[in-house]
Formats: C-alpha cells, sequence, structure tokens
C-alpha cells in the first residue's frame, strides 16, 4: 500500500496524498489505538491543531500541529472544519481552520471521525463506571511516556489514582492497554476479560509507561493455550527476566533461525507435535510430560522418537532440551507479531 501511495503521489499529489491519509488511520484502527492517538494523527496530517469533543461521553482532546497533546485552547469555533461522529450528533472532529476543507483536510476529518466512533463505542460502552478503564483518553495520557509529567499526573487523578501508591498496566490481546491500582497487599487477579494478556510489573503511578510496555511485550509471550498454540494465555513481565530481551530480536521483517523452521516442520508434520514438545519441553520430567499430554509414558517415548527426527536434535539432555525451549519462545513470538 505505501508503494502503491507513492506511485500514485508521483502521477496525482492529492490522490497520493489521500491514500495516504487512508492507509495511516487504517492503521491506527488495526492496532486498535486510543482516541488521543487518532486526534494526533489529524493534526499531524493537516499540519494545524485538532480536537476530539464527545460531551455526552466526557470527551475533551486537543492535539497541536506538532503531535503534542495541547488540552485547553479555548471554546470551538464553529467556522473551523468538522466531522461529526453520527449525523445530526454533537461529538465531532475539528480542526482548528476556517474555510471549506480540501481533498486532504476532508478525508482527514472523515477518516478520522470514522475511527473515532468506533473507538469510542468500543470503549465507552464497555467500562465499568468508576474504574481506570472508564477513560480510555485519560489512560493512554498517563501510559504516554512522552507526555509531560504533569499532564500524566492529571491523568491519574482522573482516573481516581491520586492516592494509589502502586499500580501497574494491563496489555489484553485484541484490546486497549488497562492499568490496574494494586492493594496494599501487592496481590491481585489481573482483569483479563477472559483473553490473553501480558501483565505489566507493579510500579509508582507516573512509572506507569515502563509498565505497559513490559506489559505489551509480555503479551507477546502469551498462547492461546490450545493443542495447537500450548502455553500460557497470562504471562507477567516481571517472571520473564531475560527472556524479555527475545522480544526485541524477533520483528516483522525477522527471518526464523533454524530451530524455528525445523520446529514449524514438525508442527506441521503432525497434529500432536506443537503440544507434545511443549510439554516435553517445560515439564519437570518425561513422566510428568506424559501425564500432562493424559497418555502412557511408552507412548509419549515413541512420539518423541518422531518428533527427534523431524527437529534434527535430540531434546532428552538438558542442552537439547534448552534449545527446544528457546525455539518455542522466539517461534512463539513470530506468531505474535501482530499483537
Amino acid at each position: 500500500m505505501k508503494e502503491l501511495a507513492g506511485r500514485l503521489a508521483a502521477l496525482d499529489p492529492d490522490a497520493g496524498a489521500a491514500l495516504h491519509v487512508i492507509v495511516y488511520f487504517d492503521r491506527l484502527v488495526e492496532g486498535r489505538s486510543g482516541p488521543e492517538s487518532l486526534v494526533r494523527g489529524a493534526a499531524v496530517l493537516s499540519g494545524c491543531p485538532a480536537r476530539l469533543v464527545d460531551e455526552a461521553r466526557g470527551v475533551h482532546i486537543r492535539v497541536g500541529a506538532d503531535g503534542i497533546r495541547q488540552d485547553g485552547g479555548g471554546p470551538v469555533d464553529p467556522g473551523w472544519m468538522s466531522a461529526t461522529l453520527v449525523p445530526d450528533g454533537v461529538a465531532a472532529v475539528w480542526l482548528e481552520r476556517t474555510g471549506p476543507p480540501n481533498g486532504v483536510d476532508a478525508m482527514v476529518l472523515e477518516r478520522a471521525a470514522a475511527a473515532a466512533r468506533d473507538v469510542l463505542d468500543r470503549t465507552r460502552g464497555r467500562a465499568p463506571s468508576g474504574s481506570p478503564a472508564a477513560d480510555p483518553a485519560s489512560v493512554e495520557v498517563l501510559l504516554d511516556a512522552s507526555a509531560p509529567e504533569h499532564a500524566r499526573w492529571q491523568a491519574a487523578v482522573r482516573l481516581g489514582l491520586r492516592d494509589t501508591a502502586l499500580a501497574r498496566a494491563v496489555a489484553p490481546a485484541g484490546g486497549l492497554t488497562v492499568v490496574e491500582a494494586m492493594p496494599s497487599s501487592g496481590t491481585r487477579t489481573p482483569s483479563t476479560g477472559g483473553q490473553r494478556a501480558g501483565i505489566g510489573p507493579a510500579v509508582p503511578v507516573l512509572d506507569l509507561p515502563a509498565s505497559a510496555t513490559a506489559a505489551r511485550t509480555a503479551l507477546r509471550f502469551t498462547a492461546e493455550g490450545d493443542e495447537h498454540d500450548p502455553g500460557p494465555r497470562t504471562v507477567y513481565a516481571a517472571e520473564l527476566g531475560g527472556l524479555a530481551l527475545l522480544a526485541d530480536t524477533v520483528g516483522p521483517g525477522t527471518e526464523p533461525i533454524a530451530d524455528v523452521r525445523a520446529l514449524e516442520r514438525a508442527v506441521a508434520a503432525a497434529p500432536w507435535a506443537a503440544s507434545t514438545l511443549h510439554a516435553v519441553a517445560f515439564a519437570t520430567s518425561l513422566r510428568a510430560a506424559a501425564a500432562e499430554l493424559t497418555m502412557h509414558h511408552s507412548t509419549l517415548q515413541d512420539r518423541l522418537a518422531q518428533a527427534e527426527h523431524w527437529l534434527g536434535w535430540p531434546v532428552h539432555e538438558p542442552h537439547g532440551r534448552l534449545r527446544l525451549q528457546l525455539a518455542l519462545t522466539v517461534w512463539r513470538l513470530h506468531r505474535n507479531q501482530h499483537l
């Protein structure tokens, strides 16, 4: 799509710019970005301050042309360019520029309004009242390491975290990162809504951006927990240790290493390979792995002999087992690049 936009821009700059706007907002929607990111995109792409105002939901977000949030700025000028989120609605995206919108501005308003409508309908409709997740815009500010400290503190106050000593970020699969206040006991079952999730460490409130980053990293180590994608559905960043460094080495353009390709061949060869190899890699013994898989020890031995043939290395001794553990972990990181 980027290549197409570049070619189109060479033929028709306005059409190329409009396509760039479409691609930009589509990526934000696919990444399930929050409302502030949408307003930031509108401001940067249009080259002027932008606002999202939804009085019914209590949303007031203003971002300058430089991409920095700048709440305030006075009342909305009815003469500014705008697009409502719903027909005849009071919620709208505004560009602080008067006059009829050009093609790019019109596209920015259309795409930003459509994306904002979906985001607000998804988040504001289901968040429980009084919880930190009830104000996604404030959560986004609080978790934004580039936001000024005073702005993040104001967001924390709006979320009811003024007197909270420690809090943590929770990154569910397919959802927005949320914030949980930690009780004085320091223990609490994370609220994941039944989804796979990465759990960030408990930190002081103003350090929550780091907890959110760690939570999103931990999310990449999760699995569906079924036969085809075995592994934990919830992963705590604090328990990853040095394994977290592996996430930095596996990205969209990273080619799978030889051990991962061997593992992929094994998984493709037999429907039982993924669950069997995972159990063998992480159980305390082969007998424990057999019990986990609810099969006889001799049956597991037979399967393991076949799997070792596909892998190309033995997994009985410690070195081979560690190699299998790393291969499974890196394989999971490749599979979870979209998270």
